[in-house]
């Protein structure tokens, strides 16, 4: 498969490696872009992992707690500059309240809400099109988490881009705390074990990568792989990670030092995982003046 710029650019751009590293990998990946990314993590260590800290969709995530009711929702749009339209903000608060009062089975169930905002209405969807009509933008509900009856709830916006919801028993504060946590270090599971298979096996397949590349002896590159897979673990439990107010302990310490047990979480970021379409600036202009010098 032939190996385009614009494919060694998105590469650069999801891992921030060399350019010549990046056609490397794409040329051994023969144009698979997930398994040249992994080549380079092997290769470059957890330096190529940045595609995951380079969030592009635009929206935002809102949030909405009434007792022990809840619920964190992502509403995505098109440009960042929708993100501070008022009328957007209103439908999306609007429709984290929906969330947690109606508990709608899935997003086409929430769109057909009573709701009324700007003029438009009777429906959520309605207000949702009609302001598609006035912004002149798309957008649209992603995804949304309802918590009700899992105890306590405290909650966390960091902006409008990262939001978190934390179901507990005892204190608000050290919750509140933890949410503002699970907001900077992104943690994927409450513990190791809840750690999901998939996300470990990658981790492994790359250490295992790794391990084969040092040529140490078939005993030292197992102790290897399972010392990474067990760092691994740890990075990304909330209960293992050091607290990031202080960092002498964790924060499975510091909740049992306030009383206070986390059950659940959830943390809403912005546009992960959706590939956005980036427009080659360049390319454009090079096709116009080619096109004005044809004219």
């Amino acid at each position: 498969m032939a190996i385009t710029a614009s494919m060694v650019a998105e590469l650069r751009a999801k891992t921030d490696a060399p350019m010549m590293e990046c056609k490397k990998a794409l040329t051994e990946a023969d144009g698979d872009m997930a398994k040249a990314e992994e080549l380079l993590r092997v290769k470059l260590g957890t330096k190529a992992g940045k595609a995951a800290s380079r969030v592009t969709a635009e929206g935002v995530v809102a949030s909405f707690i009434y007792g022990d009711t809840g619920a964190l929702i992502e509403v995505n749009c098109e440009t960042d500059f929708v993100t501070k339209n008022d009328s957007f903000l209103a439908l999306a608060n609007a429709a984290a309240k929906l969330v947690a009062e109606h508990n709608p089975a899935d997003v086409d169930a929430l769109g057909a809400l009573p709701y009324s905002q700007d003029g438009f209405g009777p429906t959520l969807e309605d207000v949702r099109k009609g302001l598609i009509g006035k912004i002149g933008e798309n957008m649209s509900f992603r995804r949304f988490k309802r918590y009700s009856g899992a105890g306590k709830l405290a909650s966390y916006l960091h902006g409008t881009r990262i939001g978190v919801v934390v179901a507990f028993d005892g204190e608000e504060t050290p919750a509140k705390d933890t949410a503002m946590h699970i907001a900077a270090m992104k943690p994927v599971a409450l513990t190791s074990a809840d750690v999901p298979a998939d996300l470990i096996e990658k981790e492994r397949s790359v250490a295992t990568a790794k391990a084969a590349e040092s040529g140490k002896p078939a005993d030292i590159a197992t102790k290897m792989i399972e010392g990474s897979v067990q760092k691994y673990l740890k990075e990304v439990s909330l209960f293992n990670q050091p607290f990031v107010k202080n960092d002498k302990q964790t924060v499975e310490q510091m909740l049992k030092a306030a009383s206070t047990t986390v059950k659940g979480f959830t943390l809403y970021v912005v546009g992960e995982g959706i590939e956005k379409k980036v427009d080659d600036f360049a390319a454009e202009v090079a096709a116009q003046v080619a096109a004005a010098k044809g004219a």
